[in-house]
């Protein structure tokens, strides 16, 4: 599991509230210049997304590891993980020994070689959050989980991480991404997405670090559907894409 969070990471995730972004300016896949940083620090107020500022959203490219660096931070996003806690096939002593430097370095290498796809968002050309998709088989830890595992071909998509900094959340950023991931899926020869949101309690309050996979509220209007029997925690969600 990840690190427990710092108390300023502690907050409802985005899609808990209504968004202020108006709907007309989500901008899918289109080139964004890299910003100055995600300027994420203790106490800063969250920022207002409005009618002069869009959501652009494009796929992840072999030339952005300065962006990703950027937008991670020293923690890599949370607790060291570098978006390789699906791809590192197992937990315990191997994922402890993978946290920090050995994930950065190892995610790096996918990204420069282009073995990584997801989406990042951008923000008046500022870093604003990223979300990883790609091949279901690239992702070995979610047969990991008993909950998850499901007969799936090659052509099964696994959407499986959000990364929002706490300077973004609340203003759409995490259902441009999602948009924008589901899109990129179906371009690229994918028939069904999986997701794994995790559900809550009514009222129930979680740090941003346990989301991380989003919440059921994120993928239900656009189209997935929860596979089993309703409860708390982390389920499967399919889409199947025409």
């Amino acid at each position: 599991m990840h690190d427990a969070p710092h108390l300023d990471e502690i907050a409802s995730l985005p899609s808990d509230r209504e968004s202020s972004i108006d709907p007309m300016r989500i901008v899918h896949n289109q080139p964004a210049r890299s910003g100055d940083g995600n300027r994420v620090g203790r106490h800063i107020p969250r920022t207002s997304v409005n009618a002069m500022n869009a959501i652009h959203t494009r796929p992840l490219g072999c030339d952005d590891w300065s962006i990703v660096e950027t937008l991670f931070g020293s923690r890599g996003a949370c607790g060291g993980c570098w978006c390789m806690w699906w791809r590192v096939p197992m937990g315990g002593r191997i994922w402890e020994a993978a946290k920090g430097e050995p994930n950065r370095e190892a995610f790096r290498k996918l990204v420069n070689a282009g073995a990584a796809s997801g989406v990042l968002a951008f923000v008046d050309g500022e870093a604003a959050g990223w979300c990883a998709i790609g091949p279901r088989a690239e992702f070995p830890r979610v047969d990991r989980s008993k909950s998850l595992v499901r007969q799936s071909s090659a052509d099964t998509w696994s959407l499986n991480c959000l990364y929002v900094p706490p300077r973004w959340r609340g203003v759409g950023v995490a259902r441009a991404l999602l948009a924008a991931a589901v899109e990129l899926a179906r371009q690229r020869g994918a028939t069904e997405v999986e997701a794994y949101p995790q559900s809550f309690a009514p009222g129930e309050r979680q740090a941003g670090a346990f989301v991380w996979t989003g919440v059921p509220s994120l993928y239900e209007p656009l189209g997935f559907r929860r596979q089993g029997e309703s409860g708390r925690g982390r389920a499967l969600f399919l889409l199947k894409l025409g």
